[in-house]
């Protein structure tokens, strides 16, 4: 049985959140999934996340919001496609089924409409019914979350600050999982430039919660994006052992250490995370978040000339199976840059067809009409970067720059592309292509002064006889 702690039928419904099942039990599961969830952390002294589901099912195989919760969680993982995974298309047709079946509130039945939308590929929908529940429900955690996620994965930066700017008033401090808001707002505020409020907003959530991770993760961004590299270790270092039992996030908060080792040139310190950390995490879960770092973060150092040695080879082994996913270009172009540091061109190609194919279908999956017109030149881009033809590479680049956000993530994650483009563009023979390098890096040290990594590149620039 589920610990007292957790919300059952009654608790639900005095909290004007009623959940159709008569189970108190399946009610204090989905309570204690949600938490985990708002915590980034598989918590063992409940079972984790598999094993309250498990619980959950069992105790209301009819569960809709357990449906919800469970199917919807599968989904924002992005490391499954129903298209092609079998066991998620039907999880996800079941929950519509339970939904169309059953006396569920209205409520409820936006929530299941929201899972149909996120199954279709088509985030901005998803958020939309969820953002519907959260005008007669601003205390509906899931909903929140499930928003802000949908969001993120499409680059929806000022919708995701606002999302949960709209919902604080209603929210006071007696009310489970209170301080995570804090994270999630500073979240939105750091994806606008809001930096200095940011970080105010995250430090206001860790002095509630200090190992509250996505607060962390903000502040890890703030310092990151204003090129604060001795805070930002600093930071990170004295709050490690807070952080790092949130097994969900915590491969990704070292990645964010990594990123300031990069920018200040001490590449081994950060292939040392990558080792002892990013990818030993990143092979036994399997997890989107840690695979995509862990791609990004070996091309990072790959493009500062760090010979990564079989690295590539052993990520590979992670990403290969992904290939025909198409969940999001975002992790489409993680993939792709494996294939290509692994030099498994029909791997590459593959990933390429694959995106180029499913544009042209019809239907309302936004990441597959975004394919056309930015997935295929950004895939074509790297893949000239890698056979050293720089020129074409920045003329692939340059004219997508602007439109890169579509793809999701966030401003940091994306650099990865801005860098690439600086990259090619200083290595490019073209004259004019050599300008652009140095103008890129103006723009970059207006954005971000004092970073090493500008500095650097910025000599070097500078050597160029244009």
């Amino acid at each position: 049985m589920m610990a007292s702690s957790f919300r059952d039928c009654k608790a639900w419904s005095a909290e004007g959140l009623p959940l159709s099942t008569s189970s108190n039990e399946a009610c204090k599961q989905y309570d204690a999934i949600l938490t985990q969830c708002m915590k980034w952390r598989n918590d063992e002294t409940l079972g984790g996340f598999e094993g309250c589901i498990s619980a959950m099912m069992q105790a209301d195989p009819n569960f809709v919001m357990g449906h919800v919760i469970s199917t919807g969680l599968d989904l924002l993982s992005t490391s499954m496609s129903p298209r092609v995974n079998e066991r998620l298309a039907s999880a996800v047709k079941r929950t519509v089924e339970l939904g169309n079946s059953q006396e569920i509130s209205p409520r409820e039945r936006l929530h299941v409409k929201a899972v149909d939308f996120i199954a279709r590929g088509n985030f901005f929908k998803a958020a939309e019914a969820w953002e519907d529940i959260l005008v007669d429900h601003p205390t509906d955690l899931l909903a929140l979350k499930f928003a802000h996620d949908s969001y993120f994965f499409t680059g929806a930066q000022v919708p995701m600050r606002d999302s949960v700017a709209r919902v604080l008033p209603h929210w006071k401090p007696h009310m489970p999982l209170f301080s995570y808001l804090n994270g999630l707002y500073s979240f939105g505020l750091l994806e606008t430039r809001l930096y200095d409020q940011a970080e105010k907003v995250a430090m206001e959530g860790l002095a509630l919660v200090p190992d509250d991770a996505w607060s962390v993760h903000s502040v890890a961004h703030v310092y990151e994006m204003k090129a604060e590299v001795d805070k930002g270790l600093k930071f990170m270092e004295s709050r490690e052992n807070d952080w790092q039992v949130s097994d969900v996030l915590a491969s990704h908060n070292y990645w964010h250490w990594a990123l300031y080792f990069i920018e200040k040139g001490e590449y081994e310190a950060a292939l040392q995370i990558y080792d002892s950390q990013v990818f030993r995490r990143c092979k036994a879960t399997g997890s989107m978040l840690d695979t995509v770092d862990a791609s990004s973060m070996l091309w990072r150092l790959e493009m500062e000339g760090v010979c990564v040695k079989d690295r590539w080879r052993e990520l590979l082994q992670v990403t290969q199976p992904h290939t025909d996913d198409h969940v999001t270009l975002f992790n489409d172009l993680h993939f792709l840059m494996v294939s290509l540091g692994a030099k498994e061109s029909a791997t590459s190609q593959r990933l390429l067809d694959g995106i180029q194919e499913l544009a042209k279908e019809p239907g309302d999956n936004q990441q597959h009409q975004l394919g056309e017109t930015v997935g295929v030149p950004m895939c074509q881009a790297m893949m000239e970067y890698t056979k050293g033809n720089y020129n074409r590479t920045v003329e692939l680049l340059q004219p997508v720059r602007y439109n890169m956000l579509g793809i999701g993530g966030s401003d940091a994650q994306r650099d990865v592309f801005n860098l690439l483009l600086i990259h090619a563009a200083m290595k490019s023979e073209n004259k004019h292509h050599q300008k652009l390098g140095r103008c890129l890096l103006v723009e970059r040290d207006a954005m971000r002064p004092n970073s090493p990594m500008t500095d650097r590149l910025t000599k070097r620039a500078l050597a160029l006889h244009i």
